[in-house]
């Protein structure tokens, strides 16, 4: 009897666990793609719309960014496939079949649990090192693409962005010779027009110049007819500073687990123990400000990222009960539940960042609420759900 019973939850083990996982690698690829082509994707897409981009460019930025989403999408996905997963076996009676035949849930649950603190460490990863170092490789592609914009071949007959001042328009390019220019003034109601053009690409000053020639200046006033201004020849400057050759400190939110303690200790060192001779109470408490609102900013981060890697583990502890209580086999309610949860989690990250101004509120001690909430309701309502309550 103790061998089939043995033999049974082995069986009941491979099975949960093959289904976990393969819902968890789907739920994981279909967050991964909302997640890249809703958040940061976007951008370089519209650089390969406007023809300012290649295939290859978009398929680098997706390797790249990848990892990144990764932070987010593993937890969410673990947490959706035990939600599915889970209500299936209960809604096909097969959780009662097991209690009948003397199987526990906390015994038939421990392979999931152990995927969960893997996952725990993929996550870790993930947060700690490998996603902020993928985003700012992005953030470095992004920016050299912007910064080598003249390398391209730009689009003929189409308005695109050159500026934040200018929509450029040519009907015509031939190297970099241009037929039929417009270049519309975001900033004003007017736009020039000349029937001819040329571009300059200025490197000493890291910039292209669009001379217009033969403009003229067309101002469109709210009432009245247009008014028309020959105006010469019309330069249109166009930055062009890359930092392709240049290595800049990423930004406090990109930066990896280690280089936000090497932050960390740079900003302590900062912040003056006592007031010189020379120095006024005002002063004094202006240098001590801004560095312990930074760091304040820095320690957000860093146990943001720690709680990240322990996210897995409370999904799937909340996840499991949850999915035994809905005791359905629809997998838009799975879904929905999942989503409610992610939202509630994540408002209580974005409300630490939103304090991380204010020291006093402990805002880096925020961010570990929904970890211990989770894993508390969880427990709870897996300890009831064992007792068959």
């Amino acid at each position: 009897m103790r061998l089939s019973k043995l033999s049974g939850l082995k069986t009941l083990h491979k099975y949960l666990t093959g289904q976990v996982v393969a819902s968890l690698l789907l739920t994981v690829a279909v967050f991964t793609f909302v997640l890249l082509l809703g958040n940061v994707l976007r951008e370089i897409l519209m650089l390969l719309i406007a023809g300012h981009g290649r295939l290859g460019i978009v398929a680098e930025a997706i390797v790249l960014l990848i990892p990144f989403v990764w932070v987010f999408a593993l937890p969410m996905g673990l947490l959706t496939a035990t939600l599915l997963v889970f209500g299936r076996f209960s809604a096909d009676q097969e959780l009662t079949a097991a209690r009948a035949s003397g199987i526990s849930l906390i015994s038939l649950i421990m392979p999931v649990l152990l995927l969960s603190l893997f996952c725990c460490v993929l996550s870790a990863w993930f947060s700690m090192d490998l996603g902020p170092r993928s985003r700012v490789k992005y953030l470095g592609l992004r920016t050299e693409l912007l910064a080598n914009l003249a390398d391209f071949q730009w689009p003929e007959g189409r308005f695109i962005n050159i500026s934040t001042n200018y929509i450029f328009y040519a009907e015509s390019i031939h190297g970099r010779k241009l037929e039929n220019v417009m270049a519309l003034c975001l900033d004003q109601n007017t736009y020039v027009e000349a029937p001819i053009g040329n571009i300059e690409v200025d490197s000493k000053n890291q910039q292209y110049v669009l001379n217009l020639i033969q403009a003229r200046i067309v101002t469109t006033p709210t009432n009245g007819e247009n008014v028309i201004t020959s105006v010469g020849n019309w330069p249109i400057p166009v930055s062009l500073k890359s930092v392709k050759n240049q290595k800049s400190k990423p930004s406090i939110s990109d930066m990896t687990f280690i280089e936000l303690q090497e932050e960390l200790r740079e900003l302590q060192q900062r912040i003056p123990e006592t007031a010189s001779t020379n120095q006024t109470r005002a002063d004094f408490e202006a240098a001590r400000k801004l560095p312990e609102g930074v760091i304040e900013q820095v320690r957000v981060v860093m146990q943001r990222q720690l709680a990240f890697a322990f996210a897995p583990f409370g999904f799937a502890l909340l996840g499991i009960p949850l999915g035994i209580r809905v005791h359905r086999r629809e997998t838009n309610v799975g879904v929905a539940i999942a989503l409610m949860l992610v939202i509630l989690y994540y408002g209580f990250v974005m409300l630490a960042w939103q304090l991380s101004s204010r020291p006093e509120c402990y805002p880096h001690l925020i961010v570990w609420a929904p970890n211990l909430i989770f894993q508390a309701v969880g427990a709870v309502l897996l300890w009831r759900a064992n007792r068959g309550i």
